[in-house]
């Protein structure tokens, strides 16, 4: 069964036991925004969608995509890109989390770029 965003946004959000409201507060978001982003298919700018997989414990690309386990079997052909993901992944919390805001920065400029183009 393939889950769309909104509907994989609400389950971690429920399997967190927050509220709307709650997340939204996480977020800085409106809760009505959580909302749209929920069920009318409204999806986040890069930023929101980070603070949002924070909070709630999961990967942008999971709320985006899907299972990460199934994202990284479908379409991660690079297998030193993979090697490097597998060692980062043993890392200390602390140090992954360097890890990820680095990889979310490049990856929010490489999309502001892309829509400049």
């Amino acid at each position: 069964m393939h889950m769309g965003f909104g509907k994989r946004l609400k389950k971690a959000r429920q399997d967190k036991g927050i509220s709307q409201s709650e997340l939204g507060k996480l977020v800085g978001v409106h809760y009505t925004q959580i909302g749209r982003y929920e069920s009318k298919g409204v999806k986040p700018s890069g930023d929101v969608l980070a603070k949002m997989a924070s909070a709630l414990g999961v990967t942008s690309e999971f709320l985006m995509s899907g299972s990460h386990q199934e994202q990284a079997q479908a379409s991660l052909t690079d297998r030193e890109l993979l090697s490097q993901f597998q060692r980062v992944e043993q890392l200390p919390t602390d140090k992954k989390a360097i890890v990820k805001e680095l990889l979310e920065s490049f990856l929010l400029k490489y999309d502001i770029q892309q829509r400049m183009a």
